[in-house]
């Protein structure tokens, strides 16, 4: 086999639906036993403890991570707006609504935290910016 390059892999991802990504990303974690989301987790805890030690440069945070911390009663209309917010699938939002607390945006900018976390609470879910 033919051993592929980075910019060969990239390209074979850019002609991908996000479904299709999502679904490679399973059977990687699968394969090789790892998380995918479990590094990003890591590297923003320090991250954010760095930016609320710095003081200054906490009140200029331009980056916010929108975490799903329950669905509460109405699952059915939290699913709904997680795909409206990620354009995930049934499958997938579902998974992301059953295994809160999970992120649902990451590095999203101010605005469009707000509008997701005041949309999925309108949806009944309990929701957290960081």
């Amino acid at each position: 086999m033919a051993k592929l390059s980075t910019g060969d892999l990239l390209d074979a991802f850019k002609e991908m639906t996000l479904i299709e990504l999502s679904e490679f990303v399973k059977e990687f974690e699968d394969t090789f036993d790892v998380t995918a989301a479990a590094p990003v987790a890591a590297a923003a805890a320090p991250a954010a403890g760095g930016a609320a030690a710095g003081g200054e440069a906490a009140a200029e945070q331009d980056e916010f991570d929108v975490i799903l911390e329950g669905a509460g009663e109405k699952k059915i209309q939290v699913i709904k707006e997680v795909r409206t917010i990620t354009g995930l699938g049934l499958k997938e939002a579902k998974d992301l609504v059953e295994g809160a607390p999970k992120p649902v945006l990451e590095k999203a900018n101010k605005e469009a935290a707000d509008k997701a976390k005041d949309a999925l609470e309108a949806a009944g879910a309990s929701v957290t910016v960081k």
